[in-house]
């Protein structure tokens, strides 16, 4: 089987060639020292792993933040909500002074940009205001697309969203 390796830390992980379509997910051979259910994000793959374990993920494909709105560390899992209210913020609106009727919020549904899923990354107790989230725009799926979150296909966030319990741990790379 070919295979690549990606550096986590000192440790390889060892990860099958990207063998899926952007409407899919699949299981493939991932090495890591991480417990099941851990999630982690290769954003130069724009590829979500959810450790299996024995060696093995499921792969998702994502979008990811574009240059200059991209975020890599350690976070876990501090909230979660289903059809989540957006809001964007004050730099989006300066960019885009047409989402000002959104500034206290757009109720969640199926035009809302976070999709059907959130989940809302913490680190040290902290909301890191980035999310692993659904989205409105199936497009924008294996693309540097977002303001810096973590974008998935709404059937694929709903399933992640009932596999994993708050203080999941997240690694985005």
């Amino acid at each position: 089987m070919n295979r690549r390796s990606l550096m986590l830390g000192a440790v390889a992980l060892f990860v099958s060639p990207p063998a899926f379509a952007y409407e899919g997910r699949d299981v493939v051979d991932f090495a890591s020292p991480e417990r099941p259910g851990t999630l982690i994000v290769n954003t130069g793959e724009k590829a979500l792993f959810r450790i299996l374990g024995e060696g093995l993920a499921m792969r998702y494909p994502v979008a990811v933040g574009k240059e200059g709105h991209d975020w890599a560390g350690s976070a876990e899992v501090g909230r979660k909500l289903r059809w989540p209210t957006w809001t964007p913020p004050a730099a989006m609106i300066a960019r885009k002074p047409e989402l000002a009727k959104w500034a206290d919020g757009m109720p969640g549904g199926p035009e809302n940009p976070l999709g059907a899923r959130a989940l809302y990354l913490y680190a040290q107790g902290r909301d890191t205001l980035f999310r692993i989230h659904g989205t409105n725009e199936p497009s924008s799926i294996g693309r540097a697309a977002s303001s810096g979150c973590i974008r998935m296909l709404n059937r694929h966030i709903e399933g992640i969203y009932e596999a994993t319990p708050l203080g999941t741990k997240v690694i985005v790379l």
